[in-house]
């Protein structure tokens, strides 16, 4: 758990300014939550051969992109009426940014999705769904930590998740190159074994979403920019 001098959320004279500053919290949340189950159900739509609950995720991304513009409009109106400062103003821009990267993620979802009812009307690929379960399964849990990483504010989590960052690289460049070996053995499947490489592509994005918004997380607690920098010296941030 953080320590209680890193929480952003200090008390304010205003208790209207206390309540607009949870609810920006709890809505990012509420988001975060909708896409996770997003890229879950378009998994399971891929996995089970259903193209119904495909199309039920690709129906839903609309509400995704409705939370996005309502969450920029609430975050902006804090901006201006309140013109915060210091921990405060990191917090309200810091969600401005993780709520592009949650939108994002519902992209790849739908994505995943659109594939998922191309492979059913046209047979399931022979090869890539075990490692769409295995990747997928990894950068559920890289999501679902960054969310919690931002609901208790821990910087700790959050640098894990961006170490978790490289180990899905790794093993989305293994899988495309057991996929590629495979379609150049057979050549019969390409078209089909391209849509399972599309699907393993979205899943990766998924895990640089997640790793954007744990570094989004050190700079709410730590108050220093980790992006674009090797782990190691977010390491030294997070230490501090």
């Amino acid at each position: 758990m953080p320590d209680k001098k890193d929480d952003v959320y200090g008390d304010h004279i205003s208790h209207q300014f206390n309540d607009e500053m949870m609810a920006l919290k709890t809505e990012f949340l509420k988001m975060g939550g909708l896409v996770e189950s997003q890229v879950d159900r378009a998994i399971h739509a891929l996995v089970d051969n259903d193209s119904n609950l495909a199309d039920e995720v690709r129906a839903t991304d609309k509400k995704v992109d409705q939370m996005e513009m309502d969450l920029d409009e609430e975050a902006t109106l804090i901006l201006a009426r309140r013109q915060p400062t210091a921990r405060d103003l990191r917090l309200v821009v810091s969600v401005i940014k993780m709520v592009s990267d949650l939108e994002r993620v519902g992209d790849e979802a739908k994505k995943i999705a659109k594939f998922a009812i191309k492979l059913s009307e046209e047979g399931q690929a022979p090869r890539g769904y075990v490692e769409v379960r295995h990747i997928g399964n990894h950068v559920l849990a890289m999501l679902h930590d960054a969310l919690d990483a931002f609901a208790r504010l821990d910087a700790e989590q959050a640098l894990r998740i961006m170490r978790e960052d490289k180990r899905v690289d790794e093993e989305y460049q293994a899988a495309t190159r057991t996929l590629l070996t495979f379609m150049m053995e057979d050549t019969r499947n390409i078209s089909r074994c391209m849509s399972v490489m599309w699907i393993l592509r979205a899943l990766e994005r998924v895990g640089d979403h997640a790793c954007n918004i744990a570094e989004n997380v050190i700079f709410m607690v730590k108050g220093e920019d980790v992006r674009h920098t090797p782990v190691e010296e977010a390491e030294k941030v997070v230490g501090r």
